[in-house]
């Protein structure tokens, strides 16, 4: 290791058998490989990245854990060459191999090499996995990923992210088979008793390209990254605190499928909401601080209706000396990190929220007899709660917000016209609607998700004649 840094590398003690793929894929994960060079009698290789920074990161990397090849231990340090003059009639495989492989890189298809199918990266064998999650009644978080990946080999990076309204991540192995072994083992398990179940395919990217290292992704090869958007890094210490905290609410289940302990779960989604950070366990905490309220506008009952999309609203108190902020205390504290996670930097009454976990543990009543021009009240005997029923099906139905609503509980004699009627007296427009089958259900889209937001205030529980109520949710489908 004493060399100087070089974006050539050395690697010694190769098992026989290996391809020029397999130590290609060493190298990706830190940057673009330009060439290598096999040594197949000295069980050597010469591995030229783009760029020294890569190959440093690299070298670092491998100096803390150590690289294996097929089981075997193997060693990497600077070479003395600055760049590697291969002989190219010599070199051709090697070099169809490289070329193979940068071709499933840029296009993200997969491309065969010269000699057979070997050489080129066809998904199955890629080392990165794409992760969806069904029925995530609970946030799934980085760590929480981590943790139960690591079990199968070590995580290089991670990325997280939402499309089509369905949290998913990118994960990607140090080796090919390390992903192989995981998709086996967890491929439809369920992270918690019944809920968040893994859909695990193989991606056909080789490397992932990380650029922050925040609660949405994460590159483990390179600690120094950037939190990015004004984000703070996530301090690895205050995230193991938060893992020895057994005070941590518990995910209702025990211990989960996957033997997850509860408190680590809690503290994974905890320690990731970025709130809290200062050594209080914020995984149990109930109260949400909502705040950048449009206090003409705003009432506790606006707030139960919206919050209570996805947890049971206990209590509501506007603030009186700050009438744009409020503190909702929700029943749990899964519900009160789902709360916070759909719902920060939405819009609501025109203007974007922010939410966060209070310091609070409750939400104070006034005293008897004392008059807070109701600000203040206490939802916790509403018979609108929507996840009183253990099993209740409006559990597999959370949602980030969508221009898409889910109408239920629809009178027999309601037409589209008088739906379409009652939403766009609430000052939007729409733009699609459709029935279920019976009638009894509808999807209606309204032009954007601020628009959607406040109909779903202002009409869920609207009496719609012969005493029904109509129910409005979010919806992951569109019209």
């Amino acid at each position: 290791m004493e060399c100087t840094p070089s974006r050539v590398l050395h690697i010694r003690k190769l098992p026989g058998e290996v391809t020029e793929t397999e130590v290609i894929a060493l190298g990706l994960p830190f940057g673009k490989v330009t060439n290598i060079l096999m040594l197949k009698g000295k069980n050597q290789a010469f591995l030229e990245l783009a760029t020294e920074e890569a190959a440093s990161t690299m070298v670092n990397y491998y100096t803390n854990i150590t690289p294996h090849l097929r089981n075997q231990p193997i060693f990497i340090q600077y070479s003395n060459h600055k760049e590697l003059k291969t002989d190219s009639a010599l070199n051709q495989r090697a070099q169809a191999v490289l070329q193979a492989v940068t071709a499933v890189q840029t296009s993200n298809s997969s491309v065969t090499g010269t000699t057979g199918n070997e050489n080129a990266i066809s998904s199955a064998q890629s080392p990165v996995l794409r992760i969806i999650i069904d029925n995530m009644y609970y946030p799934v978080t980085l760590d929480v990923l981590h943790q139960i990946f690591s079990k199968f080999g070590t995580v290089l990076k991670i990325i997280t992210f939402t499309k089509n309204n369905q949290f998913q991540a990118l994960l990607q192995y140090g080796d090919p088979v390390n992903a192989q072994q995981a998709k086996l083992a967890l491929d439809g398990q369920n992270i918690y008793n019944a809920c968040c179940t893994l859909r695990i395919d193989f991606s056909k990217l080789v490397n992932l390209n990380v650029k922050y290292n925040n609660d949405k992704s994460r590159d483990y090869t390179r600690p120094d990254l950037p939190s990015g958007d004004g984000q703070p890094a996530l301090d690895p210490a205050i995230a193991a605190a938060f893992a020895k905290e057994t005070s941590l609410l518990a995910v209702p289940g025990a211990l989960s499928p996957l033997g997850i302990p509860n408190a680590a779960a809690a503290a994974a989604a905890a320690a990731a909401s970025r709130v809290g950070m200062h050594g209080v366990p914020a995984g149990g905490n109930t109260v949400l601080l909502v705040s950048n309220l449009n206090e003409e506008m705003v009432s506790p009952q606006s707030l139960f209706t919206l919050f209570g999309v996805y947890g049971d609203v206990q209590r509501v108190k506007i603030l009186y000396n700050k009438k744009d902020s409020a503190l909702i205390q929700m029943a749990d504290g899964n519900q009160s990190q789902l709360a916070m996670s759909h719902l920060n930097g939405q819009k609501m009454y025109g203007k974007i929220i922010r939410v966060t976990l209070s310091k609070h543990q409750t939400v104070q009543l006034p005293r008897e007899g004392l008059d807070d021009q109701g600000l203040t009240k206490d939802f916790s005997n509403s018979p609108l709660h929507r996840f009183k029923k253990p099993g209740s099906k409006n559990f597999q139905n959370i949602f980030p917000p969508s221009a898409t609503l889910h109408l239920s509980n629809i009178p027999q004699n309601t037409t589209e016209d008088d739906l379409r009627t009652l939403f766009t007296n609430t000052g939007g427009n729409v733009k699609a609607f459709k029935f279920f089958q019976d009638h009894k259900m509808a999807l209606l889209q309204m032009s954007t998700v601020e628009e959607a937001i406040q109909a779903l205030i202002d009409l869920h529980n609207y009496t719609i004649g012969d005493n029904h109520h109509l129910r409005v949710s979010f919806s992951k489908s569109t019209i």
